[in-house]
């Protein structure tokens, strides 16, 4: 057996162990109703929100890789993870299209107000916008969370998924989790809100990774873990 074989059997293997994983913690997530009766109800939503889209690419990678392409596919993978926990989720955009009208004059300002929109009126517990970096210099690496500077709550799940995606995904990257007073989404919107940069496209090695389907999905599962950590914490 070769060794590339061995590697895609090893990913198969891990990736339904995660499934399995997030199955029985949904579980654990049923409710007792009409004296004893077990059932299962969506307690939280969540908003995911992809960035990007339609005629913005966002960061083009290295490898020459589309942010917007790699944002859709890790919301889409913590979606997943996140209905089988039991969380209602709305998406943002679940195709490579803007959030805009073609003949907008200006795109860019309406595609954030439509995100910001779908978050309001989901009434959501938290939002997480996924999106990728990008560097000048090709050395600089790892993902960072960024939160609004005034949100308590935006702040302490910003640390949840930082801390998360230390421990379990990249342990040399000692990044923290980061305020910002600047992103239009952070100061515009009402709930708990952060910007996940899930790492360097312009970082060849990072790109790369960030490409793969299996890594995505790590970076889905950390994330969604954080999430579920907040959550039940709070409500």
């Amino acid at each position: 057996m070769s060794q590339e074989l061995k590697e895609q059997i090893l990913k198969g293997v891990v990736t339904i162990l995660l499934f399995t994983s997030v199955f029985f913690a949904a579980r654990q997530a049923a409710v007792l109703v009409n004296e004893g009766e077990a059932e299962t109800e969506e307690r939280f939503c969540v908003v995911i929100d992809a960035g990007h889209g339609g005629d913005d690419p966002g960061k083009i990678g290295i490898n020459g890789a589309l942010e917007k392409e790699i944002n859709l596919q890790v919301a889409e993978k913590l979606k997943a993870f996140l209905e089988a926990s039991d969380v209602k989720v709305v998406m943002t955009r679940t195709t490579d299209g803007g959030l805009y009208d073609e003949n907008a004059s200006n795109k860019k300002v309406q595609d954030m107000k439509q995100r910001i929109q779908i978050i309001e009126e989901a009434q959501p517990q938290l939002a997480v916008s996924i999106h990728q970096n990008s560097y000048g210099e090709e050395y600089v690496d790892g993902a960072q969370v960024f939160y609004y500077n005034s949100s308590v709550q935006g702040k302490e799940l910003a640390e949840t998924i930082q801390n998360r995606m230390v421990q379990y995904l990249d342990p040399e990257n000692h990044r923290v989790a980061k305020a910002n007073d600047s992103y239009y989404l952070l100061k515009k919107t009402g709930k708990p809100i952060v910007i996940v940069e899930c790492g360097f496209l312009s970082n060849g090695a990072e790109a790369e990774k960030l490409c793969d389907d299996y890594y995505q999905e790590k970076v889905a599962w950390n994330i969604h873990m954080a999430i579920m950590q907040y959550l039940n914490k709070h409500y």
